[in-house]
C-alpha cells in the first residue's frame, strides 16, 4: 500500500466497503475473511501480490512471503511506514481489523 496505490479513495467506494463489510462480518469465520478480501482489493492489491485475493502488485511486498501476523498488519496499515501511506483516516478501525485477520490468515497458504 505506497502512495498513489491506494485504490479505492473516493467515498463512495468507502461507503459501499463499508456496508459490505458490516452485513458480511455478522456471519462469522468465512464470511468476515470476504469482508477483510474486499477490503484487500480494494485498497491495497494495486501494490501487494497476494495469492488468495489474486492481486499481482509489484510495489510492496510480496505478502505470501512476509507472512505477516494480525498485529503486524494492523500496525502497518493503521501507521504506514516506508513508502507506504497510513490508513487510519481512509479505512474504519473495523475494516483494519477485517483486511489484518483476513492478510494474517491466508498470507503464504497458497
Amino acid at each position: 500500500m505506497i502512495a498513489g496505490c491506494g485504490g479505492a479513495d473516493d467515498s463512495s467506494s468507502q461507503a459501499t466497503s463499508t456496508q459490505q463489510s458490516t452485513s458480511t462480518a455478522a456471519g462469522g469465520g468465512d464470511t468476515a475473511n470476504a469482508a477483510g478480501k474486499q477490503v484487500f482489493t480494494s485498497n491495497c492489491g494495486g501494490c501487494h501480490t497476494l495469492a488468495d485475493a489474486g492481486t499481482n502488485g509489484q510495489v510492496g511486498p510480496v505478502l505470501d512471503e512476509l507472512k505477516p501476523d494480525k498485529a503486524t498488519v494492523q500496525r502497518q496499515v493503521e501507521n504506514g511506514g516506508d513508502k507506504m501511506p497510513a490508513f487510519k483516516d481512509k479505512l474504519s478501525a473495523e475494516q483494519i481489523d477485517q483486511v489484518a485477520t483476513y492478510v494474517s490468515s491466508v498470507a503464504g497458504q497458497s
